[in-house]
Order: C-alpha cells, then structure tokens, then sequence
C-alpha cells in the first residue's frame, strides 16, 4: 500500500511539472521587466538605424532587412539580473555560463538555454498519514530551504530540479518518520530537522543543489490518539504527584522514628504523628475537631507517660 501510494504521488507529481504553486514553490517577487526592454531596444535601435540608412531606397525587402538586423542584434546581446546564471549551449552541447550583467551570444550558432536563479528558495511539503515506528499515523509539515549552486550539473542531470528536490523530500520524510515513535517526534524536532538535512542533501548533491536548511512546522497527529495522550500524561502526572507524596509521608515518618527515639519510646512515633496529624487538621480549617477513640489513646497514654516520669523525676 505503500509502495502504490507513493507511485502515486510521483506520478501525480509528474503531470505537476512546471506548476510551482503544485510543489509549494514561493515564486520571485522580482521583475523581468528591465531585461524584456533590454531585448525590445535591442532590436529597434538597429532596426531603426538599418531603415535610416536604406531609406531612400526603402521597400519591402529593406524593412525585412531590417526585421533581420534586429533579429540577430536582439539575440546577440543579453542582460542577466545579478543572482541569475544564463547557460549557453552551442551546436545543442553545453559551452559556458554567462552573467550576472551584459553578455554576448553568436546568434544561430548559440542559444540561451535557461537563466537559473541563485537565490535561496523554498519548499513548503507535508507527508501524510505517515507511520512512525509504533505504528501511529502523523501528517508532518515541513519547510525546506535550498538553493542551486552549480548550475551547469544542476541542468545537466535534471529537467525539472524544483520537483526533483520536493520528492527526495518527502521521501526522506517519511523515511525518518518510520525510524523513531510518536514521543520522539514531538520531542526531537532538531533532530529531525538534522536527519532530514543529511538525507535530502546526499540525494541532491550530486545534481549541484545544496540544502540551506530544513525546519519542521506542525505536526498532527488523530484526534482520538490526542484523547488517548493526554489521559495518559494526566496518569502519569498523578502517579508522579502519589510518588512524591509517599516518599515524602516515608521521611516524615523516619523523623517522627528519631524524635520517638530521643524520647526514649520507640512505639511513640505513631502516636506522635497521630497528634501531628490532628493538629495540621485544625491549624488549616480553624474548626473544632472531634477526636475518635484511638486518635484519643494516643493524647491520653501519652500524657500518662509524661504523669509518670514526671513522678518518677520527683522522687
């Protein structure tokens, strides 16, 4: 089932191609605009200047003369904004990259094959209903930071490198998912963010791509499992609180132990907490308390006790 439904985002992927919204893709807030005038003046002025100078004798093979003045002139001399890479190709094999600013081409004999854009891009993916390694199904999403460094590989080896690098990613997704439970996933973000990094980046080195970073920005899991966690975080919560309580109750209990001992009546000590305990009852609700018989056993036997030693002392 796996297999098919990753098959399936591929293929789903693959009628994509070309679509940066599909993918996730923030698209350049940046204008072309400058650069498609570059190309318009490119090609009027000597146009312009070829009809300037045949204009006395002016017909219709000057003005196509002049179309193809343009035309070359238009395709000879290129602009490439700063964070661009323009490739060159001549004869249909790779040749240099040219740019940032003015560049030159031999028209017919080279081409523009693509401008490539250095700047840092970003992918915004999610791998759903992904199982962790106890078997519990999340939806994770994740950003991923990357840029293309070497453009010549990054052409060569692959045709549509945006959607090559959102796969690998989230292939590497649920990869890393499937290898820790659901706590750690909560709980190790950084190291997910880590693991993620190190794996797209092994995939997409070779093709000239590197991997800014990778950050990790929701993660959900069913709504019956989040029930089922957090009564179960409460439990935990209160068995914590009824450890603490009887470690607590077991010191208390080894110091009443020791004042009994320095009484002299080692038996003491539970009737000394019954007292302690009798009078934190009283001194926090500020009420009269009615004390049973064997709460009053240990006020009466130790009074008693005192009675007599003290006249044991007299004599």
């Amino acid at each position: 089932m796996a297999r098919s439904k990753r098959s399936g985002e591929a293929a789903g992927a693959s009628k994509r191609l070309g679509k940066a919204d599909d993918f996730g893709i923030q698209t350049t807030t940046t204008s072309r605009a400058g650069a498609f005038l570059f190309t318009a003046v490119m090609f009027l002025v000597p146009a312009v200047a070829f009809l300037a100078v045949t204009w006395e004798h002016v017909s219709i093979f000057t003005i196509a003369g002049a179309c193809v003045v343009g035309f070359l002139c238009a395709n000879a001399v290129h602009i490439a904004f700063e964070w661009e890479k323009a490739v060159i190709m001549r004869f249909g094999r790779f040749n240099r990259l040219a740019g940032p600013g003015i560049y030159f081409t031999i028209p017919i004999v080279e081409s523009e094959a693509a401008k490539v854009d250095q700047r840092v891009r970003t992918i915004s993916f999610e791998a759903e209903e992904t199982l962790s390694s106890d078997l519990v199904p999340v939806d994770v999403d994740t950003v991923l930071f990357w840029v293309v460094m070497d453009v010549e590989r990054a052409c060569k080896e692959v045709q549509n490198f945006e959607a090559v690098i959102s796969l690998a990613a989230q292939t590497a997704m649920r990869d890393v998912i499937g290898q820790i439970c659901l706590s750690e996933i909560a709980m190790r973000r950084t190291y997910l963010d880590d693991e993620l990094k190190r794996i797209i980046s092994e995939k997409v080195d070779e093709w000239g791509i590197a991997v800014v970073s990778v950050e990790i920005r929701d993660i959900v899991i069913p709504k019956e499992l989040q029930a089922s966690m957090a009564r179960q975080a409460q439990a935990e919560r209160e068995r914590d609180a009824r450890l603490i309580l009887a470690e607590v109750e077991r010191d208390v209990s080894e110091l009443y132990v020791e004042a009994a001992q320095v009484y002299g009546q080692p038996d003491a000590a539970l009737k000394l907490r019954t007292m302690n305990l009798v009078y934190d009852s009283v001194r926090e609700n500020g009420s009269m308390v009615v004390v049973p018989s064997a709460y009053s056993e240990g006020f009466t036997e130790t009074a008693a006790n005192a009675a007599q030693a003290a006249r044991d002392l007299g004599r």
